[in-house]
């Protein structure tokens, strides 16, 4: 079997149900070391993604793929049965935790987190006063910083909070506000492009 691909099957089972797992054998004892020991000269602390996260576990696995070869071997499995291949990863990854490996339990985590999710429930929090609403086909939020700049957030949908701004008016100026966003691009016509721009997801009055 390549050795990429046996690195994906693995990479891919350390991220499933855990399963009910056999004895560790010297060989893949030794790969567990390595690894550890390995992803223990990495700056966790730099990795913020799951991308960033899975490319350090792939890096790392992909200097011990001859003694991956080794564990199959061990176990009596052929490396070309991928469902014998993803149990053994099953084992490989939870032996890891299990073993208090440190660095992999913060890689383990970061690539388990569901991208999409991430991005709704740790969105950007931005602190400023309430300047105005611009219409500009939608509504735009404007505040102002604490250095004074001018900052818009797009009001695209419903969102937390949302019901004090149908009517604000001129009533909220000066307010501080804590806008909770998300980067999102759309079309501009006038434009005839694509741009980024902070789409509202909840804001807050303090």
């Amino acid at each position: 079997m390549n050795k990429f691909l046996l690195l994906a099957i693995l990479l891919i089972a350390c991220l499933q149900p855990v399963i009910a797992q056999e004895k560790i054998g010297p060989t893949e004892q030794r790969l567990m070391d390595s690894l550890c020991i390995d992803l223990t000269k990495v700056d966790i602390s730099k990795i913020s993604n799951k991308k960033e996260a899975t490319d350090v576990f792939m890096n790392s696995f992909l200097k011990y793929a001859d003694m991956a070869m080794g564990v199959a071997e061990e176990h009596g499995v052929d490396v070309t049965d991928q469902s014998a291949m993803k149990k053994i990863g099953l084992g490989l990854g939870l032996n890891l935790l299990k073993q208090k490996c440190a660095p992999f339990l913060k890689l383990a985590t970061l690539m388990a987190v569901d991208d999409n999710k991430a991005t709704t429930e740790n969105p950007q929090l931005t602190r400023g006063s309430f300047k105005r609403i611009d219409t500009k086909g939608f509504n735009y939020i404007v505040i102002s910083d604490n250095t004074g700049s001018e900052i818009s957030f797009l009001w695209l949908r419903q969102f937390p909070g949302s019901e004090s701004f149908i009517n604000a008016g001129t009533n909220l100026t000066g307010k501080k506000l804590k806008i909770s966003s998300q980067d999102i691009e759309v079309f501009l016509p006038q434009a005839k492009g694509y741009y980024k721009v902070k789409e509202i997801t909840g804001i807050e009055i303090l």
